[in-house]
């Protein structure tokens, strides 16, 4: 299983893990789900909107708690 870290891609983390699209706009970045395309990293996002390094370590810490729950449950089907 990959593992989320704050220099993966936004695409990417999208296309792994759809879910972080909910997380992240409950966590104030909200430009995913405006139409308007992000490029970049997590971490760039994450700046772009005041974040600052220990924030951003818990939404990399909250997305693979998120990723290996959904594991998780795939597993069990």
């Amino acid at each position: 299983m990959k593992q989320i870290e704050k220099n993966i891609s936004i695409e990417e983390l999208v296309t792994i893990l759809p879910e972080s699209v909910a997380y992240l706009m409950k966590s104030g970045i909200k430009c995913l789900a405006c139409g308007e395309p992000i490029w970049g990293t997590l971490e760039s996002a994450s700046r772009e909107k005041g974040f600052n390094d220990e924030q951003i370590e818990n939404f990399v810490k909250d997305l693979n708690l998120i990723l290996l729950e959904r594991h998780q449950k795939m597993e069990t089907m």
